[in-house]
């Protein structure tokens, strides 16, 4: 192959590569009190391994215990569900949902809510063979590996939005802060 033939194929590479919407994952880039975090997660094992392995990727240094300027990654809710969508004539289902729901905060190293409770609903549908349960237990086990990469990835964002307008986030949290706290409803005139 010749050179000019070589370069026009990767250039036509990249382009495709963008065009269908596909972007390299950057490095977190967090609010700067969470550069020392403890992470604490109820219900996934996984979550809180992917979460750790990813802000360990990024920089963050995840530590074992918590303690003063060290943020707290709290989740208390990590849960996966599951519900069915439709059914067949024969009164059997033939689609459903799987579910998963996680809240979280973050405090800072003094313990100052950081950022104020979220949560984040997530699904993926997927067609129900009553014969294949070997298959469907597999793809739901898949669904659920799907779901938690994407979450990490959205919890990530929401840490990174934190750190791009931390003001927004404290107004959130201490609305005093502004001196626009809303008068109580029976003051109004």
């Amino acid at each position: 192959m010749s050179r000019p033939f070589q370069a026009t194929l990767v250039l036509l590479c990249g382009l495709a590569l963008g065009a269908c919407g596909f972007h390299l994952r950057r490095s977190a880039s967090l609010p700067p009190s969470m550069q020392h975090v403890h992470l604490v997660v109820q219900g996934s094992n996984t979550l809180q391994r992917e979460l750790a392995r990813t802000l360990e990727a990024s920089g963050i240094d995840v530590e074992d215990e918590g303690g003063p300027g060290i943020a707290e990654l709290n989740i208390p809710v990590a849960q996966f569900s599951s519900n069915s969508l439709t059914i067949n004539g024969a009164a059997r289902v033939t689609e459903y949902a799987v579910r998963y729901h996680v809240e979280f905060n973050v405090k800072d190293g003094s313990g100052k809510l950081l950022i104020p409770n979220q949560h984040i609903d997530m699904s993926r549908e997927y067609s129900y063979n009553a014969g294949d349960t070997v298959g469907s237990t597999a793809e739901v086990e898949e669904l659920q590996r799907s779901l938690n990469d994407d979450m990490v990835q959205a919890i990530l964002f929401r840490l990174q939005a934190a750190a791009r307008h931390p003001e927004a986030e404290k107004n959130l949290v201490d609305p005093a802060a502004t001196g626009s706290v809303p008068a109580p409803a029976d003051s109004m005139p």
